[in-house]
C-alpha cells in the first residue's frame, strides 16, 4: 500500500489535508477521505487514528472567521450518526467551500449506493422514521 495514495481502507485517497495555523500546514493532523470514509490521525509521540463511514454525516457546516479569511483557510463541522465523535472538526483547512461540497457529494453518493433512509439513522437526533415504502411514520428523538 502507498502511503501517498491510499487510505488504510486500500482505496484511492480522494482528499488530504492537515490543520494550518496562519495558513501553514504546521501540525501533527492530517485529514483524508476515500469513497467510503473519513479519515483523522493526530498526535507525534501518542497518535490516535479515527475513521468515520460517509453515510453516517447527518449534516455538514463550513464556517470561516476573519483571521480564516485572511489565511485561506476554513472549519468544517460534521455532525455524524457516530456513538465515539458526533461532532467532527475538520479545523483551518485550505479550499473548505470546496471540501465542504466533495464530503457532500460523497455522503449523498454513499446513502444512495447503500439504500439508507431514516430508520436505518434511527437513534440519530431528529430523524425520521420510514416504513419500507418510505412513509413516515413519526419522529423518534
Amino acid at each position: 500500500m502507498s502511503k501517498k495514495s491510499e487510505t488504510p481502507s486500500g482505496l484511492p485517497i480522494l482528499w488530504k489535508d492537515r490543520k494550518r495555523h496562519l495558513g501553514l500546514p504546521l501540525s501533527f493532523t492530517v485529514y483524508s477521505m476515500d469513497e467510503n470514509r473519513f479519515y483523522l490521525k493526530s498526535g507525534f509521540f501518542n497518535t490516535s487514528f479515527d475513521e468515520l463511514l460517509l453515510y453516517r454525516i447527518l449534516d455538514i457546516k463550513l464556517t470561516r472567521s476573519l483571521g480564516q479569511k485572511i489565511f485561506g483557510v476554513g472549519t468544517i463541522t460534521l455532525m455524524t450518526a457516530d456513538q465515539s465523535n458526533p461532532n467532527l472538526l475538520i479545523r483551518n483547512i485550505k479550499h473548505s467551500e470546496a471540501t465542504r461540497r466533495l464530503i457532500s457529494d460523497k455522503v449523498e453518493e454513499q446513502r444512495d449506493k447503500k439504500r439508507i433512509m431514516g430508520k436505518e439513522m434511527f437513534g440519530a437526533a431528529g430523524m425520521e422514521m420510514l416504513d419500507d415504502s418510505g412513509m413516515n411514520v413519526g419522529v423518534h428523538n
